[in-house]
């Protein structure tokens, strides 16, 4: 070494350079090639910190490029999946005002034209060069153009490099694109693959037929088939629903134990009385869900239910039931609704079929006046036995019962654990029975909601009217909204709903707020008309409800705020508009809103839609059983989104989809209580893995069962 030489002299003193660390999934994702600080920080938003997440982390869904179709094959009328390099691309403009970005694709065989009407904005992403793979129908407009359902950009790759191939595509993040994670995990997958462990004994799997955790994640990132991505993906969904199948019947037991609380006397006093009152008779559904609740509330055990019950399926005569078996015990019942209008409906219902018992409930909204409130509050105070409904108010600070017995929450959803907390505290360990009108087959309810017991009721009570559902195309507009005239002109009231509040240029849709103009000043000028949505304030948006439900409006333009609403038994007609954007189970829910007088209702689904939303809208026609339609969604959802569309209110697993997968969580409930049976604290040394994947992986999965 020269004595002159400064750079010699600086690479002496250097300290070495640290050794990255063996290789294990605890490794932390910075160590990885191809990964420095900035893209870790990228990789930590989405829940990537070390190796073994990024092997975790699965794809949403698959682009199937084994059946390639050529573009000069790509016939009119067809649907096919086309790969090609993108050569020519450009935002138009339509004489509606709509942008369409276009791009044209090339491969061997030819061009093909490729359109996103309303979508200008991939004009930033999408680049002359890139290699797009895309999938849906060709239509004919100035010559063959293909309208992509799904699109996967895989940038400037050479030809052919996605054709043949199961392409994974991955949940990602800004500054993260699909292309640069699948390359990630393709580059490091041999490696991790060899340091993955079987935490489950051969027996377990074998219950559920599904291949081993290494075989597993291979067939999800490397699949060769999308059939073989789909046993990847079971594996994976099995392993999280058994965790929290057994994580869920711990907490139950634990529940169990500590919840003590009274014992009510089934007297048959009030009960009686109400069933011998009713103008109708109780569905066998309602017998039974009544049978397991007095059961509930007879056992010193603090009762803990979910009753739960498609739309109209007569869950507030059970609720009531339970009440009176509180009250003739001298008990306090309170019943929290999530709004005041939901309030207010409960307790006139309520109050007619309590008249012949000579009982009247107490009503508690924020609306009261001061002398009304007082009388409400002095009643709660008294020893005497008593029905409360009302919405949060029941939780403000100077509501006291003296002998609160029997809580009841409806649309339990729409409170937080903590509001249901605060209500419960406000008695000596009062039953719960919390209700909700969510259709969800049982088993799939069982695990949803941990701890509690749940009744369901299945069967519609005699004498509601079936409502008529129809489909009807844009050409048959006008006919649709004469057919809504003559039922204005015979007294009746019409909601018409729409997807969106107000236009947007990325996708072309009617608005509410564009609609309810139109409709004003044309099918509607001489009818009183309101526009209600979520961005009015609350106090207006119940006034608006208020005056529908009175009968002081007649046609009420909305979004989908009234999804979960009020009874206005004079509404018959419900006209939803571009159907195709709602889920079956939100479109049941809105159907929901008519039908519910003694009047003939309708329901009508109008635009043009394509070939599978046809399909799917057919089915939600042809029946209105609410359990039915939530596995029809989840059936047509299709093999392409393999993960699912997660359903509003169920737990976010990362892989798991209580719908899709209910034959698979069956499965892992009865391994659950064949493990727990025979090995209650997992101490077998064929099951330390498996107590190991639970106390560190799925530590959290508890959250989702504190239901309060």
């Amino acid at each position: 070494m020269s004595r002159g030489d400064p750079d010699a002299e600086a690479r002496r003193r250097r300290p070495p350079a640290r050794p990255a660390p063996r290789l294990t999934l605890d490794t932390p994702v910075t160590y990885l090639k191809g990964v420095g600080p900035a893209r870790a920080a990228s990789l930590a938003r989405i829940g990537i910190i070390t190796a073994g997440d990024l092997l975790r982390h699965v794809p949403h869904r698959y682009e199937d490029a084994t059946t390639v179709t050529p573009s000069a094959q790509a016939d009119v009328g067809a649907d096919v999946t086309v790969l090609g390099k993108v050569i020519a691309k450009g935002v138009l403009p339509t004489r509606k005002g709509l942008r369409v970005f276009q791009a044209v694709v090339q491969d061997a065989s030819g061009m093909l034209e490729i359109a996103w009407p309303g979508q200008p904005f991939l004009d930033r992403t999408i680049n002359t060069n890139d290699w797009l793979l895309c999938t849906g129908p060709v239509r004919f407009f100035h010559g063959r153009r293909l309208q992509p359902r799904e699109f996967v950009n895989l940038g400037p790759e050479e030809e052919g490099t996605g054709e043949g191939r199961v392409l994974a595509v991955y949940p990602s993040t800004e500054g993260l694109s699909v292309r640069l994670l699948r390359a990630m995990v393709q580059q490091h997958l041999d490696a991790l693959l060899p340091l993955v462990t079987e935490p489950l004994p051969a027996w377990i799997l074998d219950a559920a037929q599904v291949p081993s955790l290494p075989q597993a994640l291979r067939m999800v990132h490397r699949p060769t088939s999308v059939a073989e991505a789909v046993r990847g993906r079971a594996r994976l969904a099995y392993e999280e629903l058994l965790c929290v199948q057994l994580l869920h019947r711990k907490a139950n037991q634990v529940a169990r134990a500590a919840r003590s609380g009274r014992a009510f006397e089934n007297r048959r006093d009030l009960t009686t009385k109400l069933r011998e009152a009713l103008p109708y008779t109780l569905t066998q559904a309602q017998v039974r869900a009544i049978r397991e609740i007095v059961h509930d509330m007879e056992s010193p055990r603090r009762m803990h239910r979910l009753l739960q019950g498609d739309v109209g399926a007569g869950k507030t005569v059970v609720a009531l039931f339970s009440a009176l078996l509180a009250m003739e015990n001298g008990a306090q019942v309170a019943l929290m609704a999530p709004t005041e209008l939901l309030a207010e409906q409960h307790a006139r219902s309520i109050e007619r079929l309590l008249a012949p018992l000579g009982i009247a409930p107490v009503l508690l909204t924020g609306r009261q006046g001061a002398r009304e409130r007082r009388a409400a509050l002095t009643r709660l105070a008294s020893h005497e036995p008593v029905l409360a409904i009302g919405t949060h108010a029941l939780l403000q600070d100077d509501v006291t019962f003296a002998n609160l017995g029997l809580v009841i929450i409806d649309e339990q959803h729409r409170f937080g654990v903590e509001q249901r907390a605060v209500l419960g505290a406000k008695g000596d360990a009062p039953d719960v029975l919390l209700m909700s009108a969510t259709p969800i087959p049982r088993s799939l309810a069982l695990t949803l909601y941990g701890d509690l017991d749940v009744s369901v009721l299945d069967e519609r009570p005699p004498g509601r009217h079936p409502v008529t559902t129809v489909v009807r195309p844009e050409t048959g507009r006008a006919k649709v909204f004469e057919f809504a005239n003559s039922q204005l002109d015979a007294g009746r009231q019409v909601y018409v709903v729409y997807p969106l509040i107000e236009t947007s240029e990325k996708i072309d849709l009617k608005a509410a707020t564009v609609m309810y103009d139109t409709l004003v000043a044309g099918a509607f000028r001489t009818r009183r008309v309101a526009l209600l949505h979520g961005r009015l304030a609350a106090d207006a948006r119940d006034l608006i409800m208020r005056r529908f439900r009175d009968g002081e409006l007649d046609v009420l333009v909305a979004t989908t705020v009234i999804e979960v609403g009020i009874d206005v038994g004079n509404a018959t007609v419900m006209i939803i508009e571009h159907p195709e954007r709602f889920g079956l189970s939100q479109l049941h829910q809105l159907r929901g809103r008519v039908g519910r007088g003694a009047e003939q209702s309708y329901c009508v689904l109008l635009g043009d839609v394509g070939t599978e939303a046809a399909e799917r809208l057919s089915l939600f026609a042809a029946t209105e059983d609410g359990f039915e339609i939530a596995r029809a969604d989840l059936k047509l959802r299709g093999m392409g989104d393999l993960f699912g569309a997660k359903q509003h209110g169920l737990p976010a697993f990362r892989v798991a989809d209580l719908l899709r997968d209910e034959a698979l969580n069956e499965t892992a409930r009865l391994v659950a209580d064949r493990l727990l049976r025979d090995d209650p604290e997992l101490e077998a040394p064929a099951h330390v893995a498996l107590r190991h994947q639970l106390t560190v992986g799925y530590a959290r999965a508890l959250d989702y069962f504190r239901v309060g």
